[in-house]
């Protein structure tokens, strides 16, 4: 399970230095191998391979009617690795994609990341804040 915050700066060749904390798993789980594809809210989804496997099958069974999502998710996928010292490349289609240039944010979400342009994830979670709350969370104990 991945969870918690980190801020992180992207250097001049876009690549982004994943935590020691979040490599460890990843090493141990998916050998370094992870992908990185589009989300529908403007960020990144990075996944290690297992879990992308997973999640790919499931897009992959959607029916005809869901074919512009299957491209979203399927055709912006990028396969990478982990550098020996636990960097991994950030396509430039895929920055551009996020809005991400230098500063990001990154975010366990359980079997993925969400990687955001630092700025942009600070707006939507203020916005998100000044919000009602979702339904879902009516009878849920703080």
């Amino acid at each position: 399970m991945f969870q918690g915050a980190s801020s992180l700066s992207l250097d001049a060749k876009g690549r982004l230095s994943v935590p020691t904390r979040h490599r460890d798993v990843l090493n141990a789980v998916a050998s370094g191998q992870i992908t990185i594809t589009k989300h529908p809210h403007g960020c990144l989804m990075i996944f290690p391979r297992p879990e992308w496997e997973k999640f790919r099958d499931r897009i992959a069974a959607l029916p005809m009617s869901a074919q512009w999502w299957k491209r979203i998710f399927l055709g912006n996928a990028m396969d990478v690795e982990l550098d020996g010292t636990g960097r991994v490349l950030i396509s430039p289609e895929l920055r551009a994609a996020a809005g991400i240039a230098k500063e990001s944010v990154l975010l366990g979400m359980g079997n993925f990341f969400e990687l955001w342009d630092k700025a942009t994830y600070d707006a939507q979670e203020a916005q998100a804040m000044q919000g009602d709350m979702p339904d879902v969370f009516k009878d849920f104990s703080f």
